[in-house]
């Protein structure tokens, strides 16, 4: 059984996921303060096979370098935002005060395809709008929304690149399809379901 666990990592609260089965695990948006990212991977007694990213912002890939050393792992991006990992000005970590850049991704996704990582399926499919290259993780019975969808909102669409139409587009095709009781991981707060968020979700009313 596929299992989640989230870390809540930086000083506005990003969300960084464990997905864990059989001693393994992915890392989606090691987002800052790897100490605690990796005590929670010793915690579990997992061992990261992948780092998995919704998308490119500084507060979701913080901790993006530190695990992918410290693992020697690889690191899945969308090629919309491939160039954002090494532009402190698109990712945003100029503004931070402490801008970065980390090195290229390995590995670009392709949108609609069903990965088998080490045994961990998922299906990736596009939710931009918040960002030009936001992609969800479709598991079995979760999915992880990054900035995209939230509960009770959606990612913010004022940034470079956010495009609010997209955005409610996406989340309407993408996430509203998924089954009701469908559980949210999202890159900051609280899960919820799919079907909580059709029916109080104040953006869908």
């Amino acid at each position: 059984m596929t299992e989640i666990k989230r870390i809540t990592t930086g000083r506005i609260a990003e969300n960084c996921y464990v997905i864990y089965q059989k001693g393994k695990a992915l890392i989606v948006d090691p987002g800052d303060e790897f100490v605690v990212i990796k005590r929670a991977l010793d915690e579990l007694k997992v061992v990261p096979v992948a780092i998995l990213l919704t998308h490119t912002h500084y507060d979701h890939i913080g901790a993006l370098e530190e695990a992918r050393k410290m693992y020697s792992i690889p690191v899945y991006v969308s090629g919309l935002e491939h160039a954002w990992l090494g532009n402190p000005i698109l990712n945003l970590s100029i503004n931070s005060g402490h801008p970065f850049t980390t090195e290229p991704a390995e590995y670009e996704f392709e949108l609609f395809k069903t990965y088998d990582i080490a045994g961990f399926q998922f299906e990736v499919v596009p939710t931009p709008g918040h960002s030009p290259g936001g992609v969800s993780f479709i598991f079995d019975d979760f999915v992880v929304s990054g900035d995209a969808l939230f509960k009770g909102s959606i990612g913010r669409a004022d940034l470079t690149g956010s495009d609010l139409g997209a955005l409610l587009k996406g989340i309407k095709e993408q996430l509203f399809t998924l089954p009701d009781n469908m559980r949210v991981y999202p890159g900051h707060g609280d899960d919820t379901t799919i079907g909580y968020e059709k029916r109080t979700n104040p953006f869908f009313r």
